[in-house]
């Protein structure tokens, strides 16, 4: 216990260090999304190295300029074997508090997807009042296990809240790497905005480029500004990272590779489940399914499925999945042997800020809407032209053409959006 919490000893955390020393570095934004006032119980979310330790521990050492060291504990929970050992860990800080006179902590559990049932451990000492002065934070990668350990909480989150962490926003990465001063929005004032960071065009087409590279993952960015590209040993560190899952997970490499390289060489392209499993190996469409739930679980693909010009969601219609981040296109290709078209990394690019805001459809019948959103009473669709003319066909409710020129002026100036969204999911009929 006392090896994850140094700062009790007036001694420095080696990762806090190792991330100070970095001579390229960011405190993410996300780090203002967190509030402490007891109870509450967070959970924060996020895909595989994506960074969420490291914002753990630089969150840490702000919380020390002003708290109690002893009043803040953390533990990574990686190497804990069951529920109950979780528990012992919990009780022995809470014993040690009491007697140092602490009253209240804020208490960071590091990765609690790899023990199983560890939510047990958490309720029955919420029930009991147990953490009543305290903050607990709850992390892990994006899956199936701590979304559902999450819903075991009802009415027992207190000012808690679900915090994502995603890969870098293009803003963000302007805004650490462009030295711009952007004019920023969200969704519902973004027209107003755009035009005045429409001078930085030139700037902001550059930074894009690099965005193709990197995505918004911490340590392919790093390679980029220090040697200027992107190392063959950081895309197999996060393709390890994802084949770890698969495998802990039960699922089989050998479908999930043939998943992974028909999507790719689909592309964009509307699919259903019976159409991958007839051009793979795999008989059931249900098990090609699975597969892609487990992987959008983990915050690497995106679903989008069909809507109505009236606003209704036809889930058996053929469904369009991105990959939610450039990166993950560049590591999988190399993965699969698949080269992707730049113009689909960017449509999905696109695609994946938006979904931070709204729940993202699809229209298509002779003509096609590349992203919809529901806007207000109403639908709002996205039309993404990288490489392609533009074409200002008729369409059936208002949409909205980027290309090549306004693309990265757009995304710039589209702010950060990292609590869970309350957007007007559309109805299923």
């Amino acid at each position: 216990m006392e090896e994850y919490n140094p700062w009790w000893f007036r001694e420095i955390d080696p990762v806090f260090e190792e991330w100070r020393k970095l001579p390229v570095r960011w405190v993410p934004r996300i780090l203002d999304e967190f509030s402490f006032n007891p109870f509450s119980l967070h959970f924060f979310i996020g895909p595989r190295q994506v960074g969420k330790t490291t914002a753990l521990k630089i969150l840490i050492h702000k919380l020390l300029e002003e708290r109690d060291p002893k009043s803040i504990f953390y533990f990574a929970c990686d190497e804990v074997s069951d529920f109950y050992e979780l528990g012992e860990i919990i009780d022995s800080y809470l014993s040690y508090r009491e007697s140092w006179g602490v009253k209240s902590s804020i208490i960071f559990l590091d990765e609690i997807t790899f023990i199983e049932e560890w939510y047990r451990a958490l309720k029955s000492r919420i029930d009991r009042m147990v953490f009543r002065n305290d903050v607990l934070v709850i992390t892990g990668s994006a899956s199936i296990e701590l979304i559902a350990g999450k819903e075991r909480f009802p009415g027992r989150r207190g000012y808690g809240r679900d915090i994502y962490m995603y890969p870098m926003f293009f803003n963000e990465y302007v805004k650490h790497f462009g030295k711009i001063e952007l004019v920023e929005s969200g969704l519902d004032k973004l027209h107003k905005r755009l035009e005045a960071n429409k001078v930085f065009s030139k700037t902001l087409s550059n930074l894009f480029l690099r965005y193709l590279e990197t995505g918004g993952f911490p340590l392919p960015i790093r390679e980029m500004f220090k040697h200027g590209h992107v190392f063959f040993s950081s895309k197999k560190v996060y393709l390890d990272w994802l084949r770890s899952d698969w495998l802990k997970s039960g699922k089989s490499e050998n479908y999930m590779k043939e998943i992974i390289t028909y999507l790719l060489e689909t592309a964009s392209s509307p699919i259903s489940w019976n159409r991958v499993a007839r051009n793979t190996s795999i008989s059931s469409p249900h098990t090609v399914r699975d597969y892609i739930e487990f992987l959008e679980n983990l915050m690497v693909t995106k679903v989008l499925y069909w809507v109505s010009p009236e606003g209704r969601v036809d889930y058996r219609k053929n469904k369009k999945i991105i990959f939610i981040d450039p990166f993950i296109y560049r590591v999988l290709s190399g993965y699969t042997r698949v080269e992707v078209e730049e113009s689909i990394i960017v449509e999905a690019t696109v695609a994946s800020h938006i979904s931070k805001y709204a729940p993202i459809y699809y229209w298509r019948n002779k003509s096609e809407v590349d992203i919809v959103i529901p806007y207000g009473k109403k639908l709002l669709g996205f039309e993404v032209k990288w490489r392609r003319k533009v074409s200002y066909g008729r369409r059936p409710f208002k949409t909205e053409v980027l290309d090549r020129e306004t693309i990265p002026v757009f995304l710039a100036t589209l702010a950060p959006h990292y609590t869970s969204t309350q957007a007007r999911s559309l109805d299923h009929k």
